[in-house]
């Protein structure tokens, strides 16, 4: 017994010492622990996966606006087509506009019923049917900015809208490339697809963009992170001695009022107290004068009013029955002599031009000819 107690803090001790002793690192780079290696894919979620498949059915919808119904329409059975792939029903009601997806029984990727909500999300924004179903693969995401509120004025926020797409779609060409996303701006949202670290700046430029800092910042700051990612030496550095600083300069542009104010010399005296209506009256004479006297003087004062604009619009009628002046007549210039046409010099150039056949010879070149045909005969004799 005593020889059985003994030997039990023994082993007790030797197990602790073995539980302490813990597999040294490997000696490795920090940065090559934190970095992922270039071509690496997560493997796919398979059946094998989750053989059982999902304990409860889940379901989405969303609402599309009415100038969508005719592409969904047409769209519909790829989108089904598409989902039925992934065992997820969807159903498109035009009634009262809207799409569903739901899960099945055969449905095995639990998360499958998130991509499928994005794929709906998207076709309602606008998006193709060719670019949304993108979605539905691993290594794509999607983000659905909104824009609509957060600028104010109407006219602002179009104009803003209008520097995110740039002339002719430019500026948004350019983020697609840098950032290997498609980009689709309609109505108050901006719809992106792409990898997670390409929509992360996308998020970046279109809000900036909105709070009136130009995109084209930064896509140049864009540009210099592409390049800089190509050193495999600076990706483990900073780079923020590498990117541009823009300085925000805020210009403080004061509108000057419509009716500006011109203050007066300080005076220590009070103004004149200005007369009332009584006094007015005592000074003009008014005020001693009957009250038919003021209604006759009122009546006079209308009376002339009336035939003055009646005058006015008199002479605006009779303006329509004023003659226009008429230009005056220019007489015709004679022809002068020395311009005169040689009738009977023309009428002879014709008689000899009738005469003359097309291609014949004149009177002169007919008798060389004869004299040279004559002087060949005499030689060859």
């Amino acid at each position: 017994m005593a020889s059985s107690f003994s030997s039990g803090p023994a082993n007790a001790e030797g197990k602790s010492e073995f539980r302490n002793k813990k597999p040294k690192p490997e000696n490795r780079d920090e940065s090559e622990l934190l970095t992922v290696p270039d071509g690496w894919k997560e493997p796919a979620f398979s059946k094998e996966d989750n053989p059982r498949g999902l304990l409860e059915e889940s379901s989405f919808a969303t609402l599309f606006p009415k100038y969508r119904e005719a592409y969904l329409k047409e769209c519909w059975p790829l989108v089904q087509k598409a989902l039925n792939e992934h065992h997820i029903n969807a159903t498109l009601d035009l009634i009262e506009g809207s799409m569903t997806v739901c899960t099945t029984k055969k449905t095995f990727d639990p998360y499958i019923i998130i991509r499928a909500r994005d794929l709906i999300k998207l076709l309602a924004r606008s998006v193709s049917f060719e670019q949304a179903v993108r979605i539905l693969q691993d290594d794509v995401a999607c983000d659905i900015i909104k824009i609509g509120s957060l600028v104010r004025n109407k006219e602002r926020f179009v104009k803003r809208r209008q520097r995110l797409i740039g002339p002719k779609g430019s500026t948004l060409k350019a983020l697609e490339l840098l950032t290997n996303c498609y980009i689709m701006v309609q109505g108050n949202t901006v719809s992106a697809i792409g990898p997670f670290s390409g929509l992360k700046e996308v998020r970046k430029v279109v809000l900036d963009t909105m709070k009136n800092i130009h995109p084209i910042y930064n896509i140049k700051t864009l540009m210099i992170k592409r390049e800089l990612a190509k050193d495999s030496e600076l990706r483990s550095q900073s780079w923020e001695r590498f990117l541009p600083q823009f300085k925000h300069k805020n210009v403080n542009k004061r509108k000057e009022p419509k009716k500006k104010t011109v203050k007066k010399e300080y005076t220590p005296f009070p103004p004149p107290q200005p007369e009332s209506q009584v006094d007015k009256e005592l000074a003009s004479g008014e005020y001693f004068l009957k009250a038919s006297q003021k209604k006759r003087q009122k009546m006079e004062a209308i009376k002339a009013k009336q035939t003055e604009a009646l005058s006015k619009r008199q002479e605006e009628r009779n303006k329509a029955f004023i003659p226009p002046k008429e230009k005056p007549v220019v007489k015709p210039k004679e022809a002068s002599t020395e311009n005169k046409i040689d009738v009977a010099a023309i009428k002879e150039k014709v008689k000899k031009a009738k005469n003359k056949k097309l291609g014949a010879l004149s009177a002169e070149e007919v008798k060389l000819k004869m004299e040279t045909d004559e002087k060949k005969k005499k030689k060859k004799k």
